[in-house]
């Protein structure tokens, strides 16, 4: 409009009505939108596979081969990545990747049989056959491979699967490598023929029948500066392995993964109210809240225990939380609690189980 101009009554009228007319078209749009669903599927969703092979690996392990039932392919995954694996029984479980991340239409995971474990390795070793069905969601990335100028892996018995397709990348760009694998003997060490057939890096086996318990100071003699360092396997092989690592290059860039729960550090006791079981738990300073939950309600829901997975997420009625989670949202953190990790922040709690 020219300058100083002014609309008579119908313009302003029409107008009106047009600005009118977009806004309810806008607030339609945004309605239609946000009640439309919004599933987060880029990863973690449900999907049935069946098992298409077991394979003895070595003593005590095996590997499941995984596929679609119908043969279509399976979302894609890189190394470090894990399934999380649901159990006959109700039990979860997750177990690393560790075939070729290329092959989209099958998944491998390898389970060590540990008879005095949660049980879950002992369904899959006794129970599991060619041909049955797994629900399994994933893959979930936790322990991401990331690019670098050369890598340097210490891996611990079982702690060699999330290594075993690091190694195969690094091998296939052409980046050096160097890989210190332990374990108790060669009979129960997975995929050393797999590991050799690898080139352009380092394979360093040490089994302890052989060299006897492992001087990581001696192991471990030299980490390039440049390299990424990837550490997985019992949590004292870990412990010494990064003291070691960051004695060597305090700035090296340091992942970890761990297959079992973290001890508890700063634990104080107290007290869990259950709910629903009406029951009363006492948690000691040096125990997790699961664990102590778990003398009251054995069948509890967990997995992971080191509170990335959010398996064992429970509501809290009453008392505040020390949030030791990797997971939670900062809305969920004022009503729920990771049990694996989390403790009381002060005083006792009440959850609904």
């Amino acid at each position: 409009m020219t300058a100083g101009y002014r609309p008579g009554p119908a313009v302003r009228l029409l107008v009106s009505a047009m600005d009118a007319y977009k806004l309810v078209f806008v607030e339609a749009a945004v309605a239609r939108i946000l009640s439309r669903a919004h599933p987060v599927r880029r990863e973690g969703y449900d999907r049935t596979v069946v098992i298409e092979r077991i394979l003895a690996e070595a003593d005590g392990v095996v590997s499941l081969t995984l596929r679609d039932p119908r043969g279509t392919p399976l979302p894609a995954w890189t190394p470090g990545a894990h399934l999380d694996v649901f159990l006959p029984s109700g039990r979860q479980r997750q177990y690393s990747l560790n075939g070729d991340p290329a092959d989209r239409l099958r998944y491998r995971i390898s389970i060590r049989r540990i008879a005095e474990g949660g049980g879950g390795s002992v369904e899959l070793h006794d129970t599991m056959r060619v041909g049955d069905r797994l629900r399994i969601r994933g893959p979930r990335n936790a322990f991401p491979f990331i690019a670098a100028q050369s890598y340097f892996f210490v891996a611990g018995g079982i702690g060699i699967t999330p290594i075993l397709p690091m190694v195969a990348a690094a091998a296939r760009s052409g980046k050096p490598w160097r890989l210190v694998y332990l374990g108790r003997s060669r009979a129960c060490m997975p995929f050393l023929d797999e590991l050799a057939r690898w080139r352009g890096g380092e394979l360093v086996v040490r089994p302890d029948d052989e060299f006897g318990p492992p001087d990581l100071t001696t192991v471990i003699d030299r980490v390039p500066a440049d390299a990424a360092v990837y550490v997985c396997g019992p949590p004292p092989l870990m412990d010494s392995a990064c003291r070691r690592v960051s004695e060597l290059d305090p700035m090296s860039a340091l992942h970890t993964e761990r297959f079992s729960p973290l001890p508890v550090r700063d634990g104080v006791e107290f007290r869990i109210a259950l709910r629903r079981t009406g029951r009363t738990v006492r948690v000691h300073a040096e125990e997790s809240a699961l664990t102590a939950i778990q003398r009251a309600i054995p069948g509890v829901a967990y997995s992971c225990r080191q509170g990335f997975c959010g398996t064992c997420k429970v509501r809290v009625v009453d008392g505040e939380v020390d949030h030791r989670d990797r997971l939670l949202a900062d809305a969920e953190r004022a009503d729920s609690m990771l049990t694996c990790v989390s403790r009381s922040h002060g005083g006792d709690l009440t959850l609904d189980l």
